[in-house]
């Protein structure tokens, strides 16, 4: 699931990214207002976290003329003013959240997971795969009733399997689903995971498996 980052101090935009790698995410960062406008029209993205005080545009009117090019994509905005009436122009242009800085870390993701929720467009709420339940916004899996314990890059490799059971998803597209625009390693790392994730599924005794599809990609099928 990949999420944009729009934040222009080097060393929040490095935490927050960091963090939200290590449950799970690809994340996307631009460092001002009229990269991150160009990220989010360009790019399908789960969700938005969007600084007010940017350069070259400001957040109010990077999330204004995402709702004017008809982007539904849920935006939380964050920022270091925390008045009634900054609240009021940032939901007026179309954000679906405020955060003050400073803020909680656990907060922030909690928000992130119902923003996320919130902002499916019809999608399921679960995937279900023979016995195999995934819960994306959670960023849960179970097999039955016991949870499957997976790192961050496992669940996000089998949620992107799950959203298209039945289907051969090939690499790239599991690659883009799951690591940033910033990765630059080999496209077999991929196969690192699929490894990983059919021992956990054998091991839990899991109704459904991950076929390999030869010269395509991979298949999750009950």
């Amino acid at each position: 699931m990949r999420l944009l980052l729009v934040e222009d101090e080097p060393r929040l935009a490095r935490s927050l990214s960091q963090g939200l790698r290590a449950e799970g995410y690809a994340v996307d960062v631009a460092g001002d207002g009229v990269s991150g406008l160009e990220q989010a029209l360009s790019t399908s993205y789960a969700a938005i976290v969007l600084d007010l005080m940017l350069p070259r545009l400001n957040g109010y009117r990077v999330c204004q003329q995402l709702r004017r090019a008809q982007n539904p994509v849920p935006v939380l905005i964050l920022t270091a003013k925390n008045g009634e009436y900054d609240l009021a122009e940032a939901l007026d242009c179309g954000a679906d959240d405020f955060l003050s800085k400073p803020f909680s870390y656990v907060v922030l993701t909690a928000r992130l997971r119902a923003l996320i929720r919130r902002g499916a467009g019809g999608r399921p709420a679960h995937l279900t795969v023979g016995d195999l339940t995934v819960d994306p916004a959670a960023r849960r899996c179970t097999v039955g009733t016991d949870q499957l314990r997976l790192t961050g890059k496992e669940f996000g490799v089998l949620e992107c399997l799950a959203r298209r059971a039945g289907q051969a998803v090939p690499k790239t597209e599991i690659l883009d689903a799951v690591w940033d625009s910033a990765f630059r390693g080999d496209l077999n790392i991929v196969e690192v995971y699929i490894a990983n994730l059919r021992r956990k599924l054998t091991t839990a005794q899991a109704d459904c498996t991950i076929e390999t599809v030869r010269g395509h990609g991979y298949r999750l099928t009950p």
